[in-house]
């Protein structure tokens, strides 16, 4: 996240100084609609209330970066855009001079965040979407970092679950498109909870990467608008559907993917293709994740 430079900090200068041309009061304060040059180069054209920016105008830096948007008493209040020197660019709510309120922001390099903020941080409820790859991140926010209860979606499939200092951690589930879900959690090994352990007096560290560890993979439960509950065609579809847990010796239909398949293209590595799945610690995931959606496409073009 773009911060402003001494330079650009610099729009809180005596707004008494510089060349002014525009209305005043009866005291001789700037009061009204008026065009300002600042002694250190910057312009600013808008509305003045009792000598202060005060109501809906224009700021540019010297730089070539400028805010639109609303000003309280000479501090960006109200709605209004910030365009960095980067490239970047800020528009929701201010308060105070801070981003503050519902926002929208958008990264140098196409990545953007729309949701809430507290104090200049994405604070609250938001969405994260990553450009290169398309994947979103939809949850919590805690002073800038991803936390809380979330869902981490990529293409073809997405992670349900808690985040805490910007990783996975506890029970949670991948939902893939092809019509399964994997059950399991998120744990940290006993040599990263020593290492913690021995590193809680010293300064905090980041989380290590935690390892995924499956449980069970079921089917989803789809509804069928055209079978009304009663008719024997729809029980004998819910039994069918209720019983439709998939373990180790499962035998693949012909006409659907096998869950096999579809776990290892994003859990097992590339040597995993002859062994079936089983309960245990399976390195991949959200990591993984992101990386393998070509590989998941391609797989499913073959299949």
């Amino acid at each position: 996240m773009s911060e402003l430079s001494d330079e650009e900090a610099e729009e809180e200068a005596e707004p008494y100084l510089g060349e002014y041309d525009g209305e005043r009061n009866s005291e001789g304060e700037r009061h009204g609609r008026g065009k300002a040059e600042l002694p250190n180069g910057d312009k600013y054209e808008g509305e003045y209330k009792h000598g202060l920016r005060d109501g809906q105008g224009t700021y540019r830096f010297k730089t070539g970066v400028y805010y639109v948007g609303e000003y309280l008493q000479n501090k960006k209040h109200g709605h209004g855009t910030f365009y960095y020197p980067d490239g970047s660019k800020y528009e929701g709510s201010w308060v105070d001079d801070q981003k503050h309120g519902y926002g929208e922001y958008t990264y140098p390099n196409g990545d953007t965040y729309a949701g809430e903020w507290f104090k200049d941080n994405r604070h609250g409820q938001g969405t994260y979407t990553y450009k290169d790859t398309g994947s979103m991140y939809v949850g919590g926010w805690v002073n800038g970092i991803q936390e809380g209860e979330a869902e981490l979606i990529h293409l073809n499939h997405r992670y349900r679950g808690k985040f805490l200092k910007g990783i996975p951690v506890g029970r949670g589930k991948y939902i893939f498109d092809v019509g399964c879900e994997q059950h399991g959690e998120y744990i940290q090994s006993e040599q990263d909870k020593g290492e913690e352990e021995e590193e809680e007096e010293e300064e905090p560290v980041s989380l290590a990467e935690p390892k995924w560890k499956a449980e069970e993979i079921t089917k989803l439960i789809l509804w069928m608008p055209n079978e009304e509950k009663g008719t024997p065609a729809a029980d004998e579809k819910d039994k069918t559907q209720a019983n439709a847990v998939t373990d180790e010796s499962a035998e693949h239909r012909d006409d659907e993917p096998s869950l096999h398949e579809v776990s290892s293209d994003v859990f097992s590595s590339k040597d995993a293709e002859d062994e079936e799945i089983r309960e245990g610690e399976n390195e991949g995931g959200m990591y993984q994740g992101t990386a393998s959606l070509e590989d998941e496409e391609e797989s499913e073009e073959a299949e």
